[in-house]
């Protein structure tokens, strides 16, 4: 990739990253209705079991006085009362416990369907996203992401919906209680104490933010660091770099401990402004209902009750500061996500694209221009055709445009001028998926799935069966390999294939795309990690496959294209020559160089292979 093309795709993921509007609560759940809808019973059922667990919550308090009050000294009741006032108490505590629960277990359901769909939904975008948007994006952060985002889900449908709504119902319910029973002061109080509380709360927690929000970059950027060094584990292996991946990686958690302390800190001043208001509070309240029991306006069961709704009160809001805090973290992790929803693809299907099928196919581009920036054109004006079962062969020197021509076949980008074309229909009005499966590449750089060489080839064709597997080994001269393995087929390959070498890994893209059995077959330098020997393996098995398929050949080896019914010279994005090989040699040009040169190489190469 160019360094111009580097330079757009790195801006691009920037402005992607801060473009996404900033969501707020009401347009979040606008965003989780579809996923609420799915379920309509469950919600109501456990929004119901939600007010009842809180009416139960209510009114243990009134039983507590009243059995404070059955209990006092010069009341004649039986013992039968307070009796029946404890079972009542313990059944009301009991059934405040056991509503929560179910209620949990109703709304667990849709919690967690709504964490499927919306995550499904970022990963089949994902998915539809340009390539251009995967080559700038860290593939760790992006995972780190979804994740968050999907756990903020869970977290803004079970806290907002059971903690934050049930606990304002709540405060209402006992201020309501409190002036009805006793006296306007006291739910002045309680008033006032709760706005208090909220208000310094939520103003302590919005200066925290910053320290979580600090955090969790750094934590991000440790990750994302640490999986793209793990994932190049031999290249720091090469260059012996262990130290300073170390460094780098100590340098971003360093930040994310100077942050966690700031963060810690800052939390235990929130807890001990929080203490105060809530020990001045009850204090007050307490002060207040000893005087009026003193005086005879108030019952022992009814100062009981007072400091019962006091506490009540301000168990649920003792973790107010903790719930503000993640439901904004939530927020921001769900913004994170959803944001990737908004990017949009810079390669969508036409409103009335068409499914092209075809068993046999012919490709052509016509006066094709493409540049991966305004500020450097890679391709200029190319035109060619493939015929049906046809083989044509891309040469030149690296950087001048041969991947990217098998890129714009695969409509990963669209050409800036021009049209590329299979039997006759520009790409640009095909769908993708239907253009897609008409091709089967072998990539130069051949990616494998940390999974099974059975997996990797079936890959190919998920609905193969293992017959249809081994087939398309043995045509790609891998099955040799794969009887000398213990666990045979069955043998894993690592992360990005990392436990069978360059070639094996090439077999086994060759094996996959001839599983696939497309009528269209590009080769990117499908033999350039092979050896001589595996090499003419190889090329046997590759002109079989390509005999009656429309092929597209990128190569380097000029000695794997001898048999291309046509060959182009590019060179800095234009066709220079264009001819059979024969041809090309008679011409003596740029081609003609070109094989000369390797020519020399190979000869070159087998007098140091077999000393004199």
């Amino acid at each position: 990739m160019s360094p111009s093309h580097r330079s757009r795709s790195s801006q691009r993921a920037s402005v992607a990253a801060d473009a996404a509007p900033p969501l707020r609560i009401g347009n979040t759940l606008r965003a989780l209705r579809p996923y609420l809808a799915e379920f309509p019973g469950r919600v109501a059922l456990a929004l119901g079991l939600m007010l009842a667990a809180k009416g139960a919550g209510v009114y243990l308090p009134q039983l507590l006085k009243h059995l404070v009050d059955r209990l006092a000294p010069g009341h004649g009741e039986v013992i039968t009362v307070p009796l029946a006032l404890l079972f009542a108490y313990g059944a009301a505590r009991f059934a405040n416990v056991l509503l929560g629960e179910l209620r949990d277990v109703v709304f667990g359901r849709v919690a967690e369907r709504a964490q499927r769909r919306s995550a499904l939904r970022v990963f089949e975008h994902l998915h539809a996203l340009d390539l251009d948007f995967h080559l700038s994006r860290r593939t760790g952060g992006l995972a780190r992401d979804i994740e968050r985002g999907v756990d903020g889900i869970n977290f803004l449908l079970r806290f907002l919906t059971f903690n934050i709504v049930p606990t304002l119902i709540e405060i209402a319910l006992v201020a309501g209680i409190l002036w009805a029973q006793y006296d306007i002061r006291f739910a002045v109080i309680a008033f006032v104490s709760v706005v208090a509380y909220i208000g310094f709360s939520i103003w302590v927690t919005e200066w925290r933010t910053r320290f979580v929000r600090e955090a969790n970059e750094s934590d991000a950027r440790a990750n994302a660091r640490s999986v793209d060094s793990l994932l190049n584990y031999e290249t720091v292996k090469y260059f012996g770099n262990e130290r300073f991946e170390a460094q780098r990686y100590d340098d971003s958690m360093a930040q994310w401990e100077q942050a966690t302390g700031a963060n810690r800190r800052s939390l235990a001043a929130l807890n001990c402004g929080q203490s105060l208001i809530v020990a001045g509070s009850i204090t007050a309240m307490m002060w207040l209902a000893a005087t009026d029991v003193i005086q005879g306006h108030m019952t022992t069961g009814g100062f009981v009750a007072v400091n019962a709704y006091m506490v009540q009160l301000f168990v649920p809001l003792n973790f107010l500061g903790f719930v503000y805090r993640e439901i904004r973290r939530a927020l921001t992790d769900m913004q994170k996500m959803f944001g990737l929803l908004a990017q949009p693809s810079k390669i969508v299907d036409a409103p009335a694209a068409k499914t092209l099928q075809a068993r046999r196919a012919r490709v052509s581009f016509e006066q094709v221009s493409f540049g991966y920036s305004p500020a450097r054109r890679i391709l200029d004006g190319i035109s060619f055709e493939i015929p049906e079962g046809g083989k044509l062969a891309i040469v030149g020197a690296s950087g001048g445009g041969k991947s990217t021509i098998a890129r714009l076949l695969f409509r990963f980008y669209d050409p800036d001028a021009g049209r590329v074309c299979i039997n006759g229909e520009d790409l640009r009005g095909l769908t993708q998926d239907s253009l897609r499966r008409l091709i089967g590449v072998v990539p130069q750089d051949t990616v494998l799935f940390n999974d099974t060489i059975a997996y990797n080839i079936g890959y190919g064709r998920p609905d193969a069966s293992r017959a249809e597997i081994e087939r398309a080994a043995r045509a790609a001269h891998l099955d040799g390999f794969i009887a000398q393995l213990p666990e045979g087929y069955e043998t894993r390959v690592g992360e990005r294939g990392l436990k069978v070498s360059g070639g094996e890994k090439q077999r086994i893209a060759i094996a996959r795309a001839l599983l696939k059995d497309p009528p269209i077959l590009i080769l990117d330098e499908a033999t350039s990690s092979l050896d001589s020997t595996a090499e003419a393996a190889i090329l046997g098995a590759l002109r079989e496959a390509t005999e009656r398929r429309t092929t597209l050949v990128i190569a380097h080896r000029l000695s794997t294209i001898t048999d291309a019914d046509q060959i182009l010279v590019l060179d800095q994005g234009r066709i220079v020559e264009r001819g059979t090989h024969e041809g090309l040699l008679a011409e003596n040009a740029a081609y003609a160089k070109l094989w000369n040169l390797q020519l020399r190489e190979r000869v070159a190469q087998r007098a140091v292979e077999v000393p004199a």
